[in-house]
């Protein structure tokens, strides 16, 4: 935990923000889907974007053919995502890895915020090598986006005032839980579009941003 941090910090989304997970999402959701007889399509995956493990789960046993017990999809959903990190690793989005080193190296403290299980969250920093003063995953909290609880228990562990941290997400869902946790938004939409509101600025990728000692800022206006 970051003690007495002062001055802004970054809290990041992971899949979809920093990862481009969904197609991985995609191929472990119609395996498990496959394996309970049903199909599975775009429109279902667009349907559960950044939302939990156990809702994820309950959409699935709605579409099963032949049902099975919750805790068994899950392990399949999670072990087939895990599995396909270790074995093939997962791109990373555009900017991604350039924005978290120059918000390291402007020394601003900054978390990961995901909805992901820990397994799966602990495979990707394997793979891709990032590092965050404070990680914050599904096993953290009670509740999961689109509550507030995840980004409120980031703010507290890197020692920074909601109000003082960017949170960055590309789910209208991640987006939520910013918001109702009091945090400045910058959206950068993945699969699901996201409209700007006040307190919230939409643009089309990390590329369009940079760091300085007052937080993140605009390369460029956003369209619109």
């Amino acid at each position: 935990m970051t003690q007495g941090a002062s001055g802004p910090a970054v809290l990041f989304d992971m899949d979809g923000l920093l990862i481009d997970s969904e197609p991985l999402w995609l191929e472990a959701e119609r395996s498990v889907m496959a394996r309970l007889g049903s199909g599975w399509t775009e429109a279902d995956q667009m349907a559960l974007l950044g939302g939990s493990l156990e809702r994820t789960v309950r959409y699935l046993l709605a579409k099963a053919a032949r049902p099975a017990p919750p805790e068994a999809i899950a392990e399949w959903l999670m072990d087939g995502m895990t599995e396909r990190v270790r074995q093939d690793g997962v791109p990373l989005r555009p900017g991604a890895r350039a924005l978290l080193a120059a918000v390291a190296a402007a020394g601003l403290p900054h978390a990961l915020v995901t909805s992901s299980e820990r397994s799966f969250m602990d495979a990707v920093l394997a793979s891709t090598g990032m590092r965050f003063d404070v990680l914050v995953c599904a096993e953290d909290v009670t509740v999961t986006k689109p509550d507030p609880e995840p980004y409120l228990l980031a703010c507290k562990r890197v020692g920074v005032h909601p109000a003082d941290c960017f949170a960055l997400e590309d789910s209208p869902n991640g987006v939520a839980s910013a918001e109702a946790a009091g945090c400045r938004v910058f959206a950068v939409p993945s699969l699901a579009p996201i409209p700007p509101a006040p307190g919230r600025t939409v643009v089309p990728s990390l590329l369009d941003l940079t760091v300085g000692p007052a937080g993140l800022s605009f390369r460029k206006e956003p369209p619109g």
